[in-house]
């Protein structure tokens, strides 16, 4: 494993983390889904950049491919719910 530094990375790092935790924190607080979905899918962006930081993209290429997929995915769906359901079940 051969840590690689890039600023540009570490900044979308942190900044997933905070993301993560300001779904889990607005999640609790109102109960919505919406927020912890969002939440989630950052999370797991934060995963593939820690991998790339850590030297892993490579290694873990299909791996990575599929959980920003999940993520993509995540978030798609998170806004479908938002768009396309009623208020009383949003």
């Amino acid at each position: 494993m051969n840590i690689v530094w890039d600023p540009m990375i570490t900044l979308n790092l942190v900044l997933c983390i905070i993301i993560l935790a300001l779904g889990i924190v607005g999640f609790r607080r109102s109960g919505q889904a919406f927020p912890l979905y969002i939440g989630v899918a950052f999370g797991l962006f934060g995963i593939s950049h820690l991998a790339t930081l850590l030297g892993l993209k490579d290694s873990l290429e299909g791996v990575l491919i599929a959980v920003r997929t999940l993520a993509y995915l995540l978030v798609a769906f998170a806004l479908y719910r938002v768009a396309f359901t009623s208020k009383s079940r949003a």
